[in-house]
């Protein structure tokens, strides 16, 4: 009876899981009903705004047109039109695209990725509308319009963008989780993500900053919502988890896994790698930004994502980079030549990870070794964005670093440089730098060989598999890792021949053609046909 009683209770208790399981789907479900209603007035007002504006830049477009042109015909001059005049293109759609990108302002490459993906989307359906939830409330639309013409070149159309200003980006700030900082980011994505729903309810959510965790509220919410997730690079991986090995480590968590502490730390990592890895499981359309993001987020969400029999494979998207603008703007060769100076420039965000220190010190160390051609005059161009109080404080202390290394005259620091500044510095520098270990992809070194610098990076990420290869029989650049190496490849780099630099100038210049802003806005449409194509069947 005992035996036949224990049976009895196998059933049950399976049913009591599916039960609760069903049970938490429906309170996910009438939670997203509720915030769908709650924001449904919004989402007709930006929509009636956005008809307006759009009516309002078409007139003004056409009296300036016609000012200027006195044989001025008007048509419709709306892009993306089919053969019949003010036709829509062929399938065109007309919802509303939400990119959750709480730090839209801050001009890194990230950002240029979220700019570039907006046009292209406007190119192909014109009467979409690109919401994007920011924080930066110290900013109008027109300013990061304007920041994002002056800084990347990116030239948007304003009646289609609108922005949704959060009110909780604070809670996805390392300085808001001094202690499990993984882990607490990710559950205050949650508060911002619950934050962005208020304000409207998309067609599409697309996170663009590696919220994944936002993604499966998403889904929790509003399971026929399509989510679509461009990952820069994995907020855990293989290599976090080797860093923590003294002998093998590198990062800023190098070396960190030694005793009771180390051991707790790596368990706390391994646990955070699961929930990292569910989180990712039901993406409809995943698109990384190097093949190094790619192999790690197949091996943390793949096997999650094979369960959920999700159809549509991570892809390999590069970033767009200005490959066309510099080619332009920048001769190698012939009389509209700038001659360059020796001059290593390092174009990042003053971020931790980036390894200011490491460049300084390498830098210096070249500096003090014997004297080598190429290498007396030598001077180093840190250029990046100081997103706030935390990335200003790096730069002071980089100031400190410099003087006690004795190279304070032989650098120069130059923050929220505009487009039209970094291109001035592309064109008069030497030798382009990248010091990150595992750098995700590396926007600035492609402009770097765009450009024709000769690149020095780290023997590591996208870097070393994507950029820097050999090309057309050749080298496109050197790769290192310590302070020796790099201090080495400065003046190797610094005293090649003349016929040496020029040559691998030209094939690091070739080589950059893979990344251009074309090919992105190619495969970016592929993508997010994907995302509509699922939204339209969902809303039959």
């Amino acid at each position: 009876m005992g035996l036949l009683h224990s049976a009895g209770v196998v059933p049950l208790l399976i049913a009591a899981l599916y039960f609760s399981k069903w049970l938490f789907g429906l309170a996910g479900r009438a939670a997203g009903w509720h915030l769908i209603r709650k924001t449904k007035a919004r989402r007709r007002a930006i929509l009636t705004r956005t008809k307006r504006e759009e009516e309002d830049h078409q007139e003004k477009e056409r009296v300036s047109v016609k000012s200027e042109d006195p044989d001025w015909v008007a048509v419709d001059s709306r892009p993306g039109g089919s053969v019949t005049n003010g036709g829509q293109a062929p399938e065109d759609w007309e919802g509303i695209v939400g990119f959750l990108h709480p730090f839209c302002n801050a001009g890194g490459g990230g950002e240029r990725v979220l700019w570039a993906a907006i046009k292209a989307t406007q190119k192909r359906w014109p009467s979409a509308v690109c919401a994007v939830y920011t924080g930066d409330h110290d900013a109008t639309k027109s300013t990061i319009l304007e920041r994002v013409e002056n800084r990347f070149n990116i030239r948007l159309h304003p009646p289609t963008v609108v922005f949704l200003y959060l009110q909780t980006r604070s809670w996805v700030l390392s300085s808001t989780w001094p202690h499990f900082t993984l882990l607490g980011q990710s559950l205050g994505s949650l508060i911002v993500g619950y934050d962005a729903f208020s304000l409207v309810v998309p067609d599409i959510f697309i996170d663009t900053m590696g919220y994944s965790f936002t993604l499966a509220l998403s889904k929790f919410f509003f399971p026929n919502t399509p989510t679509g997730a461009y990952v820069h690079y994995p907020t855990i991986s293989t290599d976090m988890l080797s860093s923590l090995n003294a002998e093998i480590g590198r990062g800023v968590n190098a070396g960190t896994g030694k005793g009771i502490k180390g051991f707790g730390k790596r368990k706390y990592w391994q646990a955070y790698a699961h929930f990292y890895s569910r989180s990712g499981s039901d993406v409809d359309i995943v698109m990384t930004n190097s093949s190094w993001t790619l192999a790690h987020i197949q091996s943390l969400w793949g096997p999650y994502r094979t369960k959920r029999r999700k159809p549509h494979a991570v892809e390999v998207l590069f970033p767009p980079v200005a490959v066309e603008d510099l080619e332009e703007a920048v001769e190698l060769e012939g009389p509209k030549a700038v001659t360059r100076g020796r001059t290593l420039l390092y174009v990042a965000q003053f971020r931790p990870e980036k390894n200011h220190d490491l460049i300084l010190r390498s830098f210096s160390k070249m500096l003090h070794s014997p004297t080598k051609p190429g290498i007396n005059g030598a001077k180093l161009v840190l250029i990046g964005s100081v997103r706030d109080s935390d990335d200003a404080k790096r730069v002071y202390q980089l100031r400190l670093l410099a003087r006690e290394l004795r190279i304070e005259d032989d650098i120069q620091y130059i923050c929220d440089a505009s487009w039209s500044e970094v291109l001035d510095w592309l064109r008069r520098s030497w030798v382009g730098v990248n010091g990150m270990w595992n750098e995700h992809f590396g926007i600035g070194v492609v402009e770097y060989q765009a450009a024709g610098l000769i690149c020095v990076v780290n023997d590591s990420g996208g870097p070393k598999a994507d950029i820097v290869v050999d090309f057309d029989g050749g080298a496109t650049g050197y790769h290192a890792s310590t302070e020796s190496e790099y201090a080495h490849c400065f003046a190797q780099a610094l005293s090649m021949s003349e016929e040496a630099t020029s040559a691998m100038r030209k094939r690091a210049r070739a080589s950059s053609k893979r990344f251009t802003e074309e090919v992105f806005a190619a495969k970016w449409v592929e993508q997010l046909g994907k995302l509509i194509e699922i939204q339209r069947l969902a809303s039959k």
